[in-house]
C-alpha cells in the first residue's frame, strides 16, 4: 500500500551529502525519457509531477520547465527537483516549484542532495537575477546553509482510503456530511461524469461564479482544456444536477494510488441539497472500487474555517503544508522578495470583478493567467 506522502520521515540531510556543485545537472523532464520511470518508482512523486500536469503548464501558459539532478546524463534518475521559469514584467522574474500546484515535493535519493540542488539554483538566482526560488513541500527538509525564508503557511487534507466503504462513511461527520449524502439522495440529484464539453461549460460556468463571489481571477478555459488533453481518462469533471439544472461540479485527476480532488465550485442557491457531499461520496466510491490507497483532498488557507471544517467532516487527516523561498547573493535579490505594493491585486479584484461581465473577466484571466502561480 502507498504511503501518504505526507508521512514523517527523518530530516533527509542526516545522509552523506554530495560536496560537488558542479556535479548539477539541468533537462527539461518533458524530453527526457528518464522522467516518467522515475516517477513510478519514487515514493514521493505526485500528480503535480507528472508529464501531463507540466505539459499543461507548458502549453496554457508558456512557461519552461527545467529539472536539476546530481544523477548524470545517461544514467537512470536518482533525485530532481522541478521547476518552471516565469518571465513576468508584472509580478517578476522567478522559479516556481511548481505553479498552479498545491505541493511539489524535491525528488531526492538517500544520497540526500537537496543542498548541492539548491547551492547551484542559487548561483542561477543570482547570475540570472531572479527574484526568488519557490518551494512547496510536504515534509520538514533541511536547507543547510541556502538563503531559504518561510513564505506562505497552508494546511493539507487527505483521507486514507484503507477501511471498507462502511467504514468510511461511519467515518464521516453524522449530523453533517452523512445527512447531506442522504439528502441528496432523498432529492434524486442526477449524477454526470466525463470529459464532454457539456459537462466543461457547466464546470466552469459554476468556477466563474464561485471565483467572482470570492474576489479572485478564475482560470482561463483554455487551462482545463489543455487538462483534459494531457490527462486524458485520467482526469474527470463531475457534476450534480437539481432537475437538470448543474448545481455542484468537481475535477479530480487520478495519479498512481491517489485520486486528487483538484477544483471545485457550487450553487449557492442549492446548498441545501448537498450536490458536493454527493460528488465527494462518488469520487471515494469509485477511488475504492479501483484500488486507490489515498483521496487528496488539497490545499487550505489556515484562515478558511469553513472549509477546513468541511474537509475534517469527510474524516480527513491534517497536515501543515509550508512554502518556502530561496533567494540568491545579489542586492537586487535581496530588495525584490516583496513587490513595492502588494496588495493591489486584492483591492482591484474587489473593486472590479463583481461587476465585470463573464467574457471581460475571462479576457482578462488570459493574459493575467500567465504572470501568477
Amino acid at each position: 500500500m502507498t504511503q501518504s506522502i505526507l508521512h514523517s520521515e527523518p530530516s533527509i540531510s542526516e545522509a552523506p551529502q554530495p560536496q560537488n556543485p558542479a556535479c548539477v545537472q539541468h533537462f527539461n523532464p518533458l524530453d527526457d525519457p528518464r522522467w516518467i520511470q522515475f516517477l513510478r518508482e519514487h515514493p514521493r512523486a505526485s500528480v503535480f509531477h507528472s508529464s501531463a500536469w507540466l505539459d499543461a503548464i507548458r502549453r496554457t501558459f508558456g512557461h519552461r520547465p527545467v529539472a536539476v539532478t546530481t544523477t548524470p546524463a545517461g544514467v537512470p534518475l536518482q533525485n530532481a527537483l522541478v521547476y518552471f521559469c516565469i518571465e513576468s514584467w508584472l509580478t517578476g522574474r522567478r522559479l516556481v516549484s511548481l505553479p498552479f500546484s498545491d505541493h511539489c515535493d524535491p525528488l531526492l535519493d538517500r544520497s540526500g542532495p537537496l543542498p548541492i540542488l539548491l547551492g547551484a539554483l542559487q548561483d542561477h538566482l543570482t547570475r540570472e537575477r531572479f527574484r526568488f526560488l519557490e518551494i512547496r513541500p510536504t515534509q520538514v527538509l533541511d536547507f543547510g546553509s541556502a538563503r531559504v525564508q518561510p513564505a506562505h503557511a497552508y494546511c493539507f487534507h487527505e483521507i486514507d482510503l484503507s477501511p471498507n466503504l462502511d467504514t468510511l462513511f461511519h467515518n464521516f461527520h453524522k449530523s453533517s456530511t452523512q445527512r447531506a449524502i442522504r439528502r441528496a439522495e432523498r432529492e434524486g440529484l442526477q449524477y454526470a461524469e466525463g470529459q464532454s464539453d457539456s459537462l466543461l461549460n457547466s464546470f466552469f460556468h459554476l468556477m466563474l461564479g464561485m471565483r467572482r463571489r470570492h474576489f479572485t481571477l478564475p482560470h482561463p478555459k483554455k487551462w482545463f482544456q489543455n487538462l483534459i488533453h494531457t490527462f486524458g481518462p485520467a482526469l474527470k469533471i463531475r457534476v450534480a444536477l437539481y432537475r437538470d439544472t448543474p448545481i455542484a461540479s468537481i475535477l479530480t485527476l487520478r495519479f498512481k494510488n491517489t485520486l486528487v480532488y483538484k477544483y471545485g465550485a457550487s450553487d449557492p442557491a442549492y446548498h441545501r441539497f448537498g450536490g458536493m457531499h454527493l460528488l465527494y461520496w462518488q469520487a471515494i466510491q469509485e477511488a475504492k472500487r479501483d484500488g486507490l490507497t489515498t483521496f487528496d483532498l488539497g490545499r487550505s488557507d489556515l484562515d478558511d474555517a469553513g472549509l477546513i471544517t468541511f474537509k475534517e467532516h469527510w474524516g480527513a487527516r491534517q497536515f501543515p503544508l509550508n512554502y518556502y523561498r530561496l533567494t540568491g547573493g545579489s542586492p537586487f535579490a535581496q530588495q525584490s522578495q516583496q513587490p513595492a505594493d502588494a496588495g493591489w491585486p486584492s483591492r482591484f479584484a474587489k473593486r472590479l470583478l463583481p461587476r465585470l461581465p463573464d467574457r471581460l473577466l475571462c479576457s482578462i484571466s488570459n493574459v493575467a493567467s500567465r504572470h501568477l502561480g
